[in-house]
């Protein structure tokens, strides 16, 4: 079977191609060869940039963060490494809290973000 070369995920529809061709590999009973390996890597980096390509809303940066957040599933204590504890983390998201020019560096890292989404 002939597949399609890899290229920037676009649509759902190519996403689904790309999905498809990554799970085949999954259902393979034997190891696979230099080549699939290095194509599977690929297809996984390409699905996930698709997948966390996202449209920012325009929110104040507490909010920013919460959505975020919602969009990747994470919870707050996810965001512990980013802020240095719990208690941090929580009066951001409640806007008690401004952020520092420490946690928007660390947000846009975590979040591979330009720090200038959280101004």
């Amino acid at each position: 079977m002939k597949r399609p070369l890899p290229k920037v995920i676009e649509t759902d529809a190519e996403l689904k191609r790309f999905s498809d061709q990554l799970e085949s590999f999954d259902r393979l009973e034997r190891e696979l060869t230099p080549g699939e390996s290095a194509l599977e890597q690929l297809l996984v980096r390409l699905i996930q940039d698709y997948e966390d390509r996202i449209d920012l809303p325009g929110l104040p940066p507490h909010k920013l963060v919460a959505f975020l957040m919602e969009h990747r599933g994470l919870l707050q204590t996810d965001l512990v490494p980013v802020f240095g504890s719990r208690s941090v983390v929580s009066e951001v998201l409640a806007g008690k809290r401004d952020l520092s020019k420490a946690h928007i560096r660390g947000l846009a890292e975590f979040f591979s973000l330009s720090p200038a989404a959280f101004f």
